[in-house]
């Protein structure tokens, strides 16, 4: 069974006085039972309108999604009742001590007293913040909060839970704690994860497999590490300015090469040209530009990694929300 399913999603806004804007074209994909699936993208490429829609917040303009198999247009309180929901900005009331921030929250799903004094027990140990639950939540640091909205957004037991950004802002050693209670979600749960995050680390971290969003589509998904393999052994960029076509075409023709992308940004032409093995290869690649016709100022030689796959596909150009 898919957790999450989407067919041909769609999300159109009228603008007065300007172009509509597409948020959403055709997003197909599905989300395994049981699985972690990261979302990646840059800003504006519909990350954010695509989970308001699979979390019931926005109504597709067309297509359809259903989510633990519930439609989200047709049977949105059946999904409210099925997910747990973290957003991007913390929302915590730093009046209220984090017990009663968990409580209010367990009464708003109509828990009886005895469920919710047992499931705040048990979420607080889980996010390891049992000594702190009688603290107002206005004393708790970054950590603390993510820890605490994390156990919020389980206190429905949600069979799909997403969180939007839910490491943002954090220092490596909370980052690394938030990753450790969701592997913990999945695999002494089986709770269904799907986050997004600008953090490539965080993606080959935790997820079973990613997909990468971009105006809109899904460019690209997969493992991890399937997508990193296919980028090459080695990355080689390029940048420079001259025959972009004649250089794509002339790399494009040699039996080492195993993949080519190009971008642009800063007033140059970036062309990442995954190879066997970079070192060796890298005085033919600046003899083949030279050929034809594009003067290299830059050269990098890396071994890949899902930031290359990410700006491979998506480019470097800066987006806007």
């Amino acid at each position: 069974m898919n957790a999450i399913e989407t067919t041909a999603l769609e999300k159109r806004y009228d603008v007065k006085d300007g172009e509509p804007v597409h948020a959403l074209r055709g997003v197909a994909f599905q989300v395994h039972a049981g699985e972690i699936y990261a979302l990646l993208g840059p800003n504006g490429a519909g990350k954010t309108t695509l989970i308001s829609v699979l979390t019931t917040l926005l109504m597709p303009t067309a297509g359809t999604a259903t989510v633990a198999g519930c439609d989200v247009a047709t049977q949105a309180d059946e999904v409210r009742r099925r997910i747990g929901v973290t957003f991007q900005e913390i929302v915590v009331d730093a009046d209220l001590t984090g017990r009663q921030v968990l409580d209010f929250h367990a009464r708003l799903y109509g828990l009886s007293r005895a469920v919710r004094q047992e499931r705040i027990a048990t979420l607080g140990a889980l996010v390891e913040l049992t000594d702190a639950l009688d603290r107002k939540a206005g004393t708790y640091s970054g950590g603390m909060k993510r820890r605490l909205e994390l156990a919020r957004g389980l206190l429905s037991a949600p069979q799909v839970l997403f969180l939007d950004e839910p490491t943002q802002g954090l220092d490596p050693q909370n980052r690394s704690s938030i990753w450790r209670h969701i592997r913990r979600l999945r695999n002494e749960q089986g709770i269904t994860v799907l986050l997004t995050t600008h953090y490539m680390e965080e993606a080959e971290a935790l997820a079973d497999r990613v997909g990468i969003i971009d105006h809109g589509q899904l460019v690209v998904e997969g493992q991890p590490g399937e997508l990193v393999r296919q980028m090459g052994a080695d990355v080689v960029t390029l940048a420079g300015n001259g025959d972009v076509a004649g250089l794509l075409g002339a790399v494009r023709a040699l039996d080492f090469v195993t993949r080519v992308t190009e971008h642009a940004a800063d007033g140059l032409v970036r062309v990442q040209i995954g190879v066997d093995d970079g070192e060796r290869r890298l005085a033919g690649l600046i003899g083949a530009a030279a050929a034809a016709g594009f003067h290299v100022t830059q050269v990098n030689v890396n071994r890949p990694s899902l930031g290359d796959v990410f700006l491979a596909y998506t480019g470097a150009d800066l987006r806007d929300e």
